[in-house]
């Protein structure tokens, strides 16, 4: 019971740790993104993912890697329903 709550713990000073960097190494993007070791190995060497690299070290901007996140939304169904009809208003066709 006590390694249970110790281990909850440590989980929880890991994470208030890693919430409050800036600059995060490889491991902390594997755990704020979810993304797999060999996925993000993909995105650096591809230039898909902004990140930095000294001494042989990958470095990532928090503030980047949260925009990076939110690239490629997809709308709600209202909001293709309202740029639809801004459309067909504009074009001049039916509602």
């Amino acid at each position: 019971m006590e390694t249970t709550i110790i281990e909850q713990l440590d989980r929880i000073e890991r994470n208030s740790l890693l919430a409050a960097k800036n600059v995060l190494s490889f491991d902390d993007v594997i755990t704020i993104t979810g993304l797999s070791k060999s996925y993000l190995y993909q995105l650096t060497s591809k230039h898909m993912i902004p990140h930095y690299k000294k001494a042989n070290h990958l470095y990532f901007d928090r503030k980047e890697i949260e925009d990076w996140l939110k690239t490629d939304r997809i709308g709600t169904m209202n909001e293709a329903q309202l740029e639809a009809n801004k459309y067909l208003t504009r074009k001049g066709g039916k509602r």
